[in-house]
């Protein structure tokens, strides 16, 4: 009867143990989750905010260029 009783407790404590452990696992996957979402959505952010950063570099130098070509003397 003991016996019994003992096993009982132990597949209790065992069943807790693996509900804890799958919480945990939850919520680290939960965490991961999110920061590849994140990862997914400020990627093609930060591509298009360089490409434009060199868009408008780009446009600046041009103007710079026939800025200095109109201004130079010509010979």
């Amino acid at each position: 009867m003991a016996n019994e009783t003992s096993n009982e407790y132990t597949t209790a404590v065992n069943n807790l143990m693996d509900s804890v452990g799958k919480i945990g696992q939850m919520q680290v996957d939960l965490v991961t989750n999110g920061i590849k979402s994140a990862t997914s959505v400020f990627e093609p952010l930060g591509k298009t905010s360089i490409e434009f950063a060199g868009n408008v570099v780009n446009a600046i130098n041009q103007v710079l260029q026939n800025l200095s070509s109109a201004i130079a003397p010509k010979k």
